[in-house]
């Protein structure tokens, strides 16, 4: 598509290429003409699909009352909603979207897409409800991917290792509309830089957002051009990056990773006696992860039940954990006893579950809504039975007691009782002072890589994320766990294979798209970044940041094992052994 003598995808108007990026900051030749040490190559990355197990699709059902009522696989409720109420001009309240439950999205579900509104228009016009799905094949074509990248990085240090220039020509695809951006240089400082970075148009699904977009392919190719630079400097690679790195936090990380993985085993690249050799990599990342704009209503009923509502939808993450531990912390009961209801649009607003915003802008909401609600019950029932004012009350394991030592107390169903036919019901908002944006994490890998048959087998990962005021460290730790899975399948298995000519998915099935397995999956541990100053933040999203770097990691790591650089995802077999090949190693 590139080439001039292309067809263009858009016609003569719009050009297959187009600028996305061209900056330019300080003396860039200057500072390579004066660096200790100056690496140069090009790095990779695949497209990407999402591969949701849980197709894209709804059920729809149109009403007596002209109301439509849609059960969707989707991140977002209120999108949806709002989305089909456009498309079928009728008021956004006559159509309620419900999510239970949805199997995987990874920020390709957001909309009612083409799929959506096809449902609806086919059941309104049946007038019966009807169930849509994609096949495996439309999954893979039509519901969005990962952009590819190619970048050209040179990069330059002092004696010390102190980078000093970083320019880069760069260009990806993202289908046949959309952009393939991603950050450059990632996280780390330098004065001097070029960056040229193109979108190519290509007659192939469009890409939407993936877990971290962007990010991932920015970490590749700015990893990798670290670790040659300490090589160049024969500097150690985690030295380099603490020398580097303008983040407090990720630096402690950095040297907590190491030590964790064990780096003092690290040798020299292609080190180690037998076909079979051991390596380890490390890398960094950033992210937003903050929220804000939910509602959320907390009911307390005479029969001491409670009741939390919020318009939130649970993509695999917990969230309905984290809205009965929250609720249940404020009103001083056990997880068992909140009722959490989520993901429907008759409930309080909230945003769509992306951008790792969504415990970041949920819990707060709860927080607030749970001691209003309290507020309100020791206000209008408790503080006159027990002869005390409100503020001197609080509830803890189930019952309401005096703060000032006061012998009276209730139980929780005793002080609820007292409500009878008029049960409290608070609708509050989302506090900004009580969530944070921006979380660091590192990921050090151990590998092993057969230098004869090119198989690369990851032993252990340590993936260390900050994560703020952590709610629930269980559910926490599972999205560390799930994000390295992604990681190491992205890093040595996933990859869109296109015909050439006729511009046809090969692979666009669960069979020969290849995605890591049980057996694939190495040790992983997940280290939750607790200290006093990140709890004070309050809570961030973290969903997204740990994918970041563990392919990066990866490829660094297979460097340190075989002594060349693999430089295209995914780490194959077949580009391992041309890796080792090329270097002489064979």
């Amino acid at each position: 598509a590139r080439q001039a003598n292309s067809a263009q995808v858009h016609g003569g108007d719009r050009p297959n290429v187009r600028r996305a990026a061209e900056s330019e900051d300080g003396d860039v030749d200057a500072a390579f003409a004066e660096a200790a040490a100056v690496v140069e190559g090009t790095y990779s990355t695949q497209v990407q699909t999402h591969t949701s197990l849980e197709p894209h699709g709804m059920t729809c059902r149109w009403e007596d009352d002209g109301t439509l009522r849609v059960w969707a696989s989707t991140q977002g409720v209120f999108s949806v909603q709002g989305e089909l109420a456009g498309h079928f001009e009728m008021p956004e309240n006559e159509v309620v979207v419900t999510t239970d439950y949805m199997g995987g999205g990874f920020g390709s579900k957001f909309g009612a897409g083409v799929e959506g509104r096809v449902c609806a228009e086919m059941a309104r016009s049946a007038g019966t409800p009807v169930k849509l799905l994609l096949t495996r094949e439309q999954e893979q074509t039509n519901s969005g991917n990962r952009p590819s990248s190619v970048q050209h990085i040179r990069a330059a240090a002092d004696a010390d290792g102190k980078l000093t220039a970083f320019e880069m020509d760069a260009y990806g695809t993202g289908g046949y509309s959309a952009g393939a951006g991603f950050p450059a240089p990632y996280i780390y400082e330098v004065p001097n830089r070029r960056i040229v970075r193109d979108d190519v148009y290509v007659n192939a699904g469009n890409a939407r957002a993936m877990r971290a977009p962007g990010h991932p392919q920015a970490s590749v190719g700015m990893e990798a051009t670290m670790d040659e630079l300490a090589y160049a400097l024969d500097m150690d690679a985690v030295d380099i990056r603490v020398l580097n790195d303008p983040s407090e936090t990720r630096q402690a990380q950095l040297r907590d990773a190491a030590d964790r993985i064990g780096w003092v085993r690290r040798g020299a690249p292609g080190a180690g006696v037998g076909p079979v050799k051991t390596g380890f990599g490390i890398g960094g990342a950033t992210w937003g992860g903050g929220g804000g704009g939910t509602r959320a209503t907390v009911e307390i009923h005479a029969d001491g039940s409670v009741v939390v509502m919020c318009g939130t939808q649970d993509l695999g993450t917990g969230t309905r954990t984290v809205v009965a531990v929250v609720a249940a912390e404020q009103l001083g009961l056990q997880i068992e006893d909140i009722t959490p209801l989520i993901g429907d649009t008759r409930f309080a607003r909230s945003g769509g579950s992306g951008g790792s915003t969504t415990c970041a802008a949920v819990a707060p909401a709860i927080k607030v809504a749970a001691d209003s609600a309290l507020s309100t019950l020791l206000e209008r029932v408790v503080a006159p039975a027990l002869e005390t004012t409100p503020d001197n009350l609080e509830a803890v394991d189930g019952w309401i007691r005096q703060i000032d030592g006061g012998s009276q107390s209730l139980a929780w169903s005793e002080a609820c009782a007292l409500l009878g036919a008029d049960p409290v019901s608070v609708t509050e908002q989302h506090d900004p002072s009580l969530s944070s944006s921006g979380t660091a994490g590192v990921c050090a890998v151990e590998v092993t890589v057969d230098v004869e048959t090119g198989d690369v087998r990851v032993q252990r990962v340590v993936s260390v994320q900050e994560a703020g005021l952590v709610i629930d460290k269980l559910t926490l730790e599972s999205q560390l766990i799930g994000a390295v899975i992604q990681g190491v399948s992205y890093a040595l298995h996933e990859d869109r294979v296109m015909d050439r000519l006729l511009g046809h998915q090969m692979n666009a099935n669960m069979e020969f798209y290849k995605i890591s397995s049980a057996m694939d999956i190495p040790e992983i541990e997940p280290v939750v970044w607790m200290t006093e100053e990140s709890m004070a933040r309050g809570v961030i999203g973290i969903g997204e940041p740990p994918v970041i770097p563990v392919a990066a990691a990866i490829g660094n790591a297979v460097r340190n094992a075989i002594g060349a650089r693999v430089a295209s995802l995914p780490i194959t077999p077949r580009r391992v052994l041309d890796a080792l090949e090329r270097e002489g190693r064979a």
